[in-house]
């Protein structure tokens, strides 16, 4: 879009207020506006004459609303600082928006940004503003703090569905499902982003069944009979990723069953919906579901091709995954951190050494991707299974940071294959300091030593997991229709 913006005469706040906000998803005009309102003088301190002063606070606030609408957001609490040294008097249209972007900021800068904030809606009497308290209670959310949150959301006379859902989220996030189910039904109006926010909560919370059983409920509640409301992508990327991660009989017949209803109601198949039901059937094995739904795509995104070369290499085809991802570097598509786990896991399970050790190198490399303790375990997998348990231990001493569970895993199950009794101790004490409730560890320990045929080491530690009062879980086969 090109607009011709002209300089040679001043031009009013009212006139260059109009063009702010005819303009606003237009960033490169927007500063042209914002330099015209800068050389007419329009953002400076005004007189004390009351129009003049809330035209200022009204070009501040859209250049607020603008910048973070651009590719520069910060830049917003830029220009809310200096509406501050230029004595704008902000009003209740200038926070909702600027505390929301802070909330989208990493922790440290949120709390660092938000804190002044709210203290600044406290100071000019703004906090009865609705949609305020709402930015304030997403804002306490993202940050963990919950008990500001509910503080905050109490002091609300009235909450609108919005900030109720808001409030669900919050308690959703911060591990409180008690007090969100008896705040959802306590909600005298509820939308589909309240229905979810409570399926999400499960899902967040690893309370899977609980989560497709609620999704089950609102499927069958009258609003969404009456077409009042409708589950949309984020109730089904919510509900899959539960049927994804329920152990047991019945995540697969959910997760079939929501594919169906999508189906049948042709329901567009977004990036995320698509990579929701390819993780699902990829994990539960219905491998030929997941190709056809991928095949069946229109619109793929990068997490759409890590899910399918996951499932591929975590079901025994690890050649068709790395004929992928080479598929997908054609495609023009960058790999992510991700796609690095997955074709590196198939390497891993193909045995393929120096096509695994290749890709690790190439990552920090060739697509600038850091390797995070996920890649050092799956490079430690890879040469484990190739039996090169002192090179695998060599590695770890190597790297940037202090190995955990995901990396030292790995190594103690190699132990146990080939058999390195003392290697397989030591790295089993290390696992035992960090997850000294993991029955696995014990048993595998167990294990090693029995493999050697040295039968009273192993019976002290299945010993000394009965003494720390650890069981074993119960292994379970599960036969889902396919």
């Amino acid at each position: 879009m090109t607009v011709k913006l002209q300089h040679s005469y001043p031009q009013s706040p009212e006139l260059l207020l109009r063009k702010l906000q005819g303009l606003i998803k237009h960033p490169r005009q927007v500063k042209q506006v914002h330099s015209l309102l800068i050389t007419n003088g329009h953002l400076l301190p005004s007189s004390n004459a009351s129009n003049l002063k809330w035209m200022a606070t009204l070009l501040y606030n859209c250049l607020i609303r603008a910048y973070l609408n651009s590719e520069e957001p910060h830049k917003a609490l830029l220009i809310y600082t200096h509406m501050l040294a230029h004595q704008a008097p902000p009003n209740n249209l200038t926070f909702p928006s600027i505390i929301k972007k802070a909330a989208t900021c990493s922790h440290s800068i949120a709390f660092m940004i938000g804190t002044p904030l709210h203290t600044h809606v406290i100071k000019l009497g703004l906090l009865r503003d609705l949609f305020t308290q709402t930015s304030l209670v997403v804002l306490y959310a993202r940050l963990g703090n919950l008990s500001d949150a509910c503080h905050v959301f109490e002091e609300i006379a009235q909450p609108c569905v919005v900030s109720s859902n808001a409030m669900l989220d919050a308690l959703g996030k911060n591990g409180d499902m008690e007090s969100a189910l008896l705040l959802f039904d306590s909600m005298p109006e509820r939308d589909v982003v309240s229905w979810t926010s409570i399926i999400n909560g499960f899902g967040r919370n690893r309370r899977f069944g609980e989560a497709i059983q609620f999704f089950v409920k609102m499927m069958g509640h009258e609003d969404v009979r009456s077409c009042l409301v409708k589950p949309n992508e984020a109730t089904f990327v919510s509900v899959l990723f539960s049927c994804s991660n329920l152990d047991g009989v019945g995540a697969l017949h959910y997760g079939k069953h929501i594919h169906g209803y999508i189906i049948r109601n042709e329901v567009e198949l977004t990036v995320f919906m698509g990579t929701a039901l390819i993780a699902l059937y990829g994990k539960m094995g219905c491998l030929e579901n997941a190709i056809k739904t991928f095949d069946g795509m229109v619109v793929k995104g990068v997490c759409t091709w890590n899910a399918m070369i996951s499932s591929l290499a975590c079901n025994g085809r690890e050649k068709q995954a790395l004929d992928l991802f080479e598929k997908m570097k054609m495609q023009g598509l960058r790999p992510d951190e991700v796609t690095f786990i997955a074709v590196i896991t198939a390497c891993a399970r193909s045995n393929s050494l120096e096509l695994g050790l290749g890709f690790f190198q190439s990552m920090r490399r060739d697509f600038r991707v850091v390797p995070r303790m996920e890649h050092y375990g799956c490079v430690v997998d890879l040469l484990g299974r190739a039996g090169l348990l002192e090179e695998a231990a060599e590695f770890i001493r190597r790297m940037p940071f202090d190995p955990n569970a995901t990396v030292l895993g790995p190594l103690l199950g190699a132990c146990k294959v080939h058999g390195a009794i003392e290697l397989g101790n030591e790295v089993g004490r290390r696992l035992l300091e960090l997850q000294p409730h993991h029955c696995g560890r014990y048993v595998t320990l167990s294990n090693i030593y029995a493999g050697g045929e040295v039968w009273s080491h192993a019976a002290d530690w299945r010993k000394a997991m009965i003494e720390a009062g650890i069981s074993k879980i119960p292994a379970y086969s599960m036969i889902d229709a396919m």
